[in-house]
């Protein structure tokens, strides 16, 4: 079976069943492989040493066993490679916000927000629920879609003793990405121990996030019919307004086609931080906008499989 067919049905199989909250997906057994080791290293002192030990077994441990996995079967290979992929639950996510809003519920809201995202949510207005349901369903296509894509394509071109690494390429990613989400916060405890984490994590989006940030959200947005000019001026002149070198990319790129401002007020672990802005006001937030992001992720994914299939073809 080609690898392409292979993603087509990993792909397919992500948007029927998503990420069911009974079965135990993979990425939340790495969670609690990092949380085990993270409890047996973190007293030692040298906390950037060890930070950077805790990375480097965890994605070793991730790609060597996703190697083996890889090799006993191709339809074991499918089902982990589908694993990788968060179209459906991401949206979910994103649809669930938008409807507990609909109904009035801003505090069901706010609660429900806070499982997305690292700020905090407690106090936050309609117009700040809306915006952060955006700019976190704006980064994650990238974290959670269209990077495995691009690894798992990837990895399919080096084949080692009969087995593709497109499997332990994605799965390397999504642990490098859950060990960003669990440990690489500028707080007092992660400061220095999850420095490596997220150094490497900003390390291995830099192409996914530009190649979605100039083509893949734009062309998306342009089979939408929406702003599409303005989704590549505001990517242009945006994309380095935000604190990681990944996120503004596209960010700007949805922040454009919607006609949003990102960025400004924001609350971290009970501090606020003026954060950059991404984008023009030229309205403001309102429900529906979360939809539209709903709409431009979807679109993505099906660009980005298009795109990565054509790519791989050609070469």
């Amino acid at each position: 079976m080609s690898f392409i067919l292979k993603m087509g049905i990993a792909y397919i199989l992500d948007l029927i069943f998503g990420d069911p909250h009974w079965f135990p997906h993979p990425v939340r057994l790495i969670g609690k492989l990092i949380t085990f080791i993270e409890g047996k290293i973190y007293n030692f002192k040298n906390k950037r040493l060890f930070g950077g030990v805790l990375a480097i077994i965890v994605v070793f441990l991730t790609v060597i066993i996703s190697y083996y996995l890889a090799g006993i079967s191709q339809y074991l290979e499918i089902f982990l490679l589908y694993t990788t992929l968060a179209t459906k639950s991401l949206g979910a996510e994103g649809i669930k916000v938008y409807k507990i809003l609909k109904s009035g519920d801003l505090e069901l809201a706010q609660r429900e927000l806070s499982y997305l995202v690292s700020r905090d949510t407690g106090e936050m207005n309609e117009i700040q629920v809306v915006r952060s349901t955006m700019e976190t369903i704006a980064e994650n296509t990238v974290d959670g879609i269209i990077a495995p894509m691009f690894y798992a394509f990837l990895g399919s071109t080096i084949v080692i003793n009969g087995v593709s690494l497109a499997l332990p390429f994605a799965m390397g990613y999504k642990a490098i990405n859950t060990l960003d989400s669990m440990v690489g916060y500028k707080n007092d405890k992660y400061l220095d121990f999850g420095r490596f984490s997220a150094k490497i994590d900003d390390l291995v989006n830099l192409i996914p996030a530009r190649i979605s940030g100039v083509l893949l959200i734009p062309i998306s947005v342009a089979i939408l019919r929406m702003d599409f000019v303005k989704a590549i001026k505001i990517f242009f002149r945006d994309r380095k307004n935000h604190a990681s070198p990944n996120s503004g990319h596209p960010e700007s790129a949805f922040a454009g086609a919607i006609g949003v401002q990102f960025g400004g007020r924001t609350k971290y672990f009970g501090k606020y931080f003026e954060k950059p802005t991404i984008g023009d006001k030229l309205k403001e937030f309102e429900m529906e906008d979360i939809k539209k992001c709903y709409k431009i992720m979807f679109v993505t994914s099906f660009v980005g499989i298009v795109f990565f299939s054509l790519l791989l073809k050609i070469l």
